[in-house]
């Protein structure tokens, strides 16, 4: 049996998971699957978050793939850190940056097990900026000279692919090789905010093969998280990665209040398998929920079966699919086949995103900075209310 065969059928534990430690964060790119921006009151409490860890440590998870929202906003995000590592459980950490001072960063480069990854969506700031926010890039670029400076070797670079910064590949490549960085670059999905923009920023077909053939020459030294494996319909030479969707099998994600969904692109009622509150925790929701258990029943294919390029694609993606409105066991909604296009033009009410944590009522742009050495506000009253800014200059 082939290791993917095993990887179809799931896990007793994930490989990795993903998890949304927060919903507040300073910034609101447009592109969010997450549609972050105010922290929601319900989060996991400290002592919740470490519980969670050792449940991971127990299952040997391997790593935990932080994100958010801006995890570093938490003012726990550090002693959790420490912890994850303390107890075996490995951490990656996702980042605009905007915590990550020289102090941080000479931390960081002394701890083991953890990795970095800063995001950026332009090589310049005129194109990220667009994206991301006004003086989003600056503030990446200063947690990259930090890195750099503290000796923090081989921390990732993450990009979402666009319309406007395919062309910019090569830049991405030299911006990480200047810092000592790994470039990484996803997909864009239409999920959370990104469903409201992916008809408009998502790559063209022309663009699609030049993300191709970029990979093949360039594949060796940048990750993709296994988001482009549909791309392997364009050739014989196949693009390093699983080729397989990994949702409820070998992958999942955790949110701030717990929920467990079957992938960090679906997060959606239709796709939600229960919550590490719940009796058994993480456990019992990975190893008997009936959303993992279905998801790892074998695939039919179907519109796609008889396509030659099946077994290369496997059909592409479940979340871009549910999110465009397109059958679960159908194209995926950039098939480069041309497999989509009559199933898009005759897709009427596609389903919406049903979670929303967007800044609502700020009254003035949001202003970006590193932490002040003394910086910090008094508690709120309501913990919903708490600034994502607190503490920023």
């Amino acid at each position: 049996m082939k290791l993917v065969d095993h990887f179809t059928r799931g896990l007793d534990a994930p490989i990795c998971l993903t998890w949304e430690l927060t919903y507040a964060c300073n910034l609101a790119c447009e592109h969010c699957l997450s549609s972050s921006g105010r922290r929601d009151p319900r989060e996991l409490s400290t002592a919740e978050c470490m519980a969670f860890v050792d449940e991971l440590e127990r299952m040997q998870v391997f790593y935990v793939n932080i994100g958010g929202g801006e995890p570093t906003i938490r003012g726990d995000f550090w002693d959790l850190l420490d912890y994850a590592v303390d107890h075996h459980v490995g951490v990656k950490f996702s980042t605009n940056g905007i915590r990550l001072t020289p102090q941080r960063a000479r931390q960081l480069a002394k701890t083991d097990y953890v990795d970095v990854q800063i995001s950026i969506d332009g090589a310049t700031a005129e194109i990220n900026d667009a994206v991301r926010g006004p003086g989003s890039f600056a503030t990446a670029q200063r947690a990259m000279e930090n890195l750099a400076e503290a000796g923090f070797e081989n921390f990732k670079i993450s990009v979402v692919m666009t319309r406007h910064n395919v062309g910019q590949l090569d830049e991405f490549k030299a911006i990480a090789d200047r810092f000592g960085a790994q470039l990484r670059i996803t997909r864009l999905r239409p999920s959370g905010r990104g469903a409201d923009v992916w008809h408009d920023l998502h790559p063209r077909i022309e663009q699609q093969r030049q993300i191709y053939d970029w990979l093949v020459d360039h594949g060796d030294g940048v990750l993709t998280g296994d988001s482009f494996f549909h791309l392997n319909a364009l050739g014989s030479t196949p693009l390093p990665g699983l080729n397989l969707c990994g949702a409820g099998r070998v992958v999942c994600l955790v949110d701030p209040v717990g929920d467990v969904y079957a992938c960090p692109f679906a997060i959606h009622d239709e796709f939600l398998a229960g919550n590490v509150r719940d009796v058994g925790g993480f456990e019992n929701v990975w190893r008997t929920s009936e959303l993992f258990t279905e998801l790892r029943q074998p695939q039919t294919g179907g519109a796609c079966a008889s396509c030659s390029a099946y077994d290369s694609c496997r059909g592409g993606c479940m979340a871009a699919k549910f999110f465009t409105g397109l059958p679960l066991d159908g194209p995926d909604p950039e098939c480069v086949r041309g497999g989509s296009e009559l199933a898009l033009a005759a897709v009427g009410t596609r389903p919406q995103p049903d979670k929303d944590h967007s800044h609502t009522g700020l009254r003035r742009p949001v202003v970006l900075g590193m932490p002040g050495p003394h910086g910090g506000t008094a508690a709120p009253d309501r913990a919903c209310d708490t600034s994502p800014l607190a503490g920023l200059r």
